[in-house]
């Protein structure tokens, strides 16, 4: 009887502890990504997916404090999916209305890196569950995958440089499944004419797609 007690109280214990440090973490993460109020930046926007033959093009994007965010492509429209899609973790992270749930460590490209999952309150909420990989030291975001209700699931990769203190990225690479990839009808009817058709496109569905964002420039914090 008493091995099982003190089990029982070290596991409860190990959990209030996991739980305390994870509340830090998690306030030391939105403290430094709440830094940043607004910013435009200028990148590059590669498209890798099979029924969409895009060349690489140039585009702008504006974020403001917590969650307005845009792409804008020169000459074109943006080909980012619609609905619950993102590639701003800010705006994921500073809404705030949801709950924490520790989950251990995992080594992702020789670095060790704390994982949480953030479980929106709101069943509102387009996001089901957000895992955030973790850059203790740095604090920075690694890697996220995000289950969302209407873009099913997909995966984003974070690389950076000279912007790192202000926890923004030089790259981002979002990998998904098309069979999820939504876009609006009448950019989908100009690709179908475009590939050979309904039938075709639907051959290409199911396989993973992927869209990537290289920044060459910020502008932090200006209005």
């Amino acid at each position: 009887m008493k091995k099982i007690f003190l089990f029982l109280m070290t596991s409860l214990l190990f959990a209030k502890l996991s739980a305390q440090s994870t509340d830090v973490l998690m306030g030391k993460l939105k403290e430094k990504l709440a830094k940043v109020k607004d910013y435009s930046a200028v990148a590059q926007l590669k498209t890798d997916v099979a029924f969409l033959k895009l060349p690489i093009s140039k585009v702008n994007i504006f974020y403001k404090y917590p969650d307005q965010f845009q792409i804008k492509k020169e000459g074109g429209v943006s080909i980012l999916p619609k609905g619950g899609m993102s590639v701003n973790l800010n705006s994921l992270i500073l809404e705030g209305n949801y709950t924490v749930i520790p989950s251990g460590n995992i080594n992702w490209k020789e670095a060790s890196l704390v994982v949480l999952k953030l479980v929106p309150n709101a069943e509102s909420s387009d996001l089901i569950i957000l895992t955030l990989y973790v850059n203790e030291k740095e604090l920075l975001i690694k890697k996220a995958l995000a289950t969302t209700k209407q873009n099913g699931t997909y995966e984003l990769e974070l690389e950076y440089g000279k912007y790192s203190e202000w926890g923004l990225p030089d790259r981002v690479k979002m990998i998904f499944n098309t069979k999820e990839f939504s876009l609006p009808k009448a950019v989908t009817l100009e690709y179908e004419s475009g590939f050979g058709g309904k039938k075709e496109v639907k051959k290409a569905l199911g396989n993973k797609g992927r869209i990537e964002l290289i920044y060459s420039s910020y502008l932090i914090n200006k209005g």
